[in-house]
């Protein structure tokens, strides 16, 4: 057990059952071959791929010992308690007897106690261990240690477990009552109160991050971490569950293979869009017909169970899919990367995939997949790029944050899945779900629009799904609903946190069963919409509350896209200015074409709460200001914030504070920072040198 600071019997129940649902979260990749066994070696949990080894269901295996699992293998108590190394770590080879009673040899590893009791056993074919290198190196890596912690709102090491005092090498009583944050590297000092590094896992439920970790011996280590936010019962913090893994050999293999994923991705609409599949871990639990037929599979494939992902995918794309559900967790979706498909009669087919997780516990998640062994015409891609251009230009700005959005659209626009747009106020998220209109085979037919928040709790249902004469005193005719008026076309709903909970059901209804009724009507009206939605509010926390329902939530997020504040890309804010002077000027019939250095640098400076709208009203209202060709800006309405640009800053100043800004909030990551910043990570590191930004100051 681990020693325990000031022990809150709250904290430590809630937080050891959230570690446990963590546990197979992160270890349970696609194909692992993982069992979670007790202190009695009898299994409390088991991998998808277990299950496919031993040919039976998960649910009949969970909760029988392990010699009754690998029948003949000398793998349970005795390797758990004498077989481990002084580590708490096994390797070796296994041979028992698989399904049918078919002999079996496989490497196998261990890791003890990475929560009190529970132990990860892995397996893997010696056949595939020995091609991929060393077997016990792969038998190690089979399955990964976790650091698993728990730690007090204010970031107090509380708990810590034996896979931590693994992969940090300091023993629990060296580290029981500091600040978790002494194990951060160089350059990120300890905050007050709740630290930064968890403040999304506050805000969301969750968070995942990446960032330079020091062992007790002074060297350091990449390190993957999830850390999740324990609420009592009424929503009080109280603390956090935290998992962090060793990543640090995977590290570099990673950024090739992102800079190599950035270089192929070509326009997606130049390919044809064969749809959505998605699933639960390696299984594929749902795939509509047009990747059924790529694939050479019918529809009983999914409900017989034959149809998994790693039997789609090609050994060496596996890393690739690691890395994307990786990045997925942490940004909501992946970046578009090409890979091949297994056909059902062996054929590849090379796609373009972009994969969303849409729910952690248990893991969830939707891909979509575009076919690119058959490309369209030249007229037609030429068409599709003119399509793209004139889409485009209404997005101002060239950031890398801009970039990231205008790829989200482009994969998901050609598909029927539904899209939901999250950002704060003022950041033009009813731009984005037009622009994913616009570049839709619905572009011909109806976009309607309906703002929730700014109907009535009483007529949005009547809004939403139209009424019959007589329904209600002063319907005098019938009305077509929002629905009806979108029919092949596509529904925005803007501010749908705004929907009262009793009006979600129907809603739900209508988006499962593509019909409804009138408000007073008995006839049944069949719709093909395509739903786009749009909040500023965390429907997380709105479902934790009870004020959200969570069926209706993952219905919405098939696709999630992030619109960034404007304070997340001041590159942009230049572009923007200089846009919105242009189109006001000629509004008004006048001439403003000269923007001061010193306005210019007061804008850039300015953190804009409200976003985009903010700082195009204040630009209107500048251009009303100004009575020459130079813009005169009432810049004493916007002061600097506390640690932000003064005006007196040069642009060389302005451009070094940016750059450290963006370099704390990616946790000294450059690789991340700088492609946040829409440039070459080696681009980074010069312009760092010339600016004389070391690590001390982020």
């Amino acid at each position: 057990m681990p020693t325990l600071l000031g022990p809150s019997p709250w904290l430590l129940q809630h937080g050891l059952e959230e570690l446990e649902h963590l546990i197979p979260a992160i270890l349970f990749r696609p194909a692992a071959v993982i069992i979670i066994t007790d202190a009695d070696g009898r299994s409390t949990d088991i991998s998808v791929g277990a299950a496919k080894l031993l040919d039976a269901p998960r649910e009949t295996l969970i909760g029988q010992l392990m010699q009754d699992l690998l029948p003949g293998a000398e793998l349970g108590l005795e390797v758990l308690s004498r077989g481990l190394d002084d580590h708490g770590v096994h390797c070796g080879t296994l041979q028992f007897q698989g399904a049918g009673g078919k002999p079996m040899t496989m490497e196998s590893s261990a890791r003890a106690n990475l929560l009190p009791g529970r132990h990860a056993v892995a397996l893997r074919p010696v056949a595939a261990a020995l091609a991929s290198g060393d077997a016990k190196e792969r038998a190690q890596a089979s399955v990964q240690d976790l650091a698993l912690m728990l730690l007090s709102k204010d970031g107090v090491i509380l708990a810590w477990y034996a896979g931590a005092e693994r992969i940090y090498g300091w023993p629990a009583a060296e580290v029981i009552g500091r600040k978790e944050s002494f194990l951060w590297s160089e350059g990120r000092p300890a905050a007050e109160g709740i630290p930064a590094e968890y403040q999304r896992a506050v805000d969301h439920f969750h968070r995942a991050s990446e960032a330079w970790h020091l062992r007790k011996d002074g060297s350091r280590m990449w390190v993957n971490a999830i850390t999740v936010a324990l609420r009592d019962e009424s929503g009080e913090l109280q603390g956090f569950a935290r998992a962090t893994r060793d990543f640090t050999a995977r590290h570099g293999r990673e950024e090739k293979l992102k800079q190599h994923r950035t270089a192929i991705s070509p326009p997606p609409d130049r390919s044809t869009v064969v749809g959505v599949v998605s699933g639960e871990y390696d299984r594929i639990t749902e795939a509509n017909d047009r990747f059924l037929e790529m694939m050479g599979y019918e529809q009983h494939a999914i409900a017989s169970g034959q149809l998994r992902w790693p039997d789609l995918t090609p050994p060496e794309y596996e890393p690739l899919d690691e890395i994307a559900y990786e990045e997925a967790l942490r940004f909501g979706a992946c970046s578009p990367y090409e890979k091949d498909l297994l056909r059902h009669d062996g054929a590849r087919v090379p796609v373009l995939m972009i994969t969303s997780v849409t729910a952690l516990q248990p893991l969830r998640w939707i891909s979509m997949v575009q076919d690119l062994s058959t490309l369209e015409s030249d007229e037609a891609m030429e068409a599709s790029d003119a399509l793209l251009s004139s889409v485009f230009t209404e997005f101002i700005g060239s950031s890398a944050a801009v970039r990231r959005v205008q790829r989200l659209m482009t994969v998901v626009a050609p598909t029927d899945a539904n899209v939901l747009v999250l950002g704060e106020t003022g950041t033009g998220k009813e731009l984005i779900a037009r622009a994913v209109h616009r570049l839709s085979p619905r572009r011909n037919m109806p976009f309607i629009s309906l703002n929730c928040a700014a109907i009535p709790t009483g007529l949005l249902e009547s809004e939403l799904f139209g009424y019959e004469r007589g329904a209600f005193t002063g319907a005098l005719s019938q009305k077509m609903g929002r629905f009806e008026l979108a029919h092949r076309g596509t529904l925005f709903l803007d501010e749908v946190g705004d929907i009262p909970l009793e009006l979600q059901p129907k809603l739900l209804r209508a988006l499962q069963e593509k019909s409804f009724e009138r408000l007073g009507g008995t006839k049944t009206i069949p719709i093909d919409v395509r739903l786009v939605a749009a909040t500023n509010r965390n429907l997380e926390e709105m479902m934790g509350a009870n004020l959200f329902r969570s069926d209706l939530y993952y219905r919405l997020r098939v696709f999630p896209i992030t619109s960034p504040p404007l304070r997340d890309r001041p590159e942009d804010i230049p572009e923007l200015v200089r846009h919105f002077t242009r189109k006001y000027s000629e509004r008004m019939n006048r001439t403003v074409d000269k923007i001061p250095p010193a306005t210019m640098l007061a804008l850039v400076s300015w953190s804009w709460p409200g976003n985009i709208r903010e700082l195009e009203n204040f630009i209107e209202r500048a251009v009303i200001l100004s009575d020459g060709s130079t813009l005169r800006a009432p810049l004493e309405e916007i002061r600097p914030e506390p640690g932000q640009v003064s005006g007196s800053s040069t642009l060389i100043q302005v451009e070094r504070d940016h750059i450290v800004r963006v370099l704390r909030e990616c946790n000294g990551v450059v690789s991340t920072a700088a492609a946040r910043l829409g440039m070459y990570r080696t681009t980074l590191n010069a312009t760092m040198r010339k600016l004389g930004i070391s690590r001390k100051d982020f």
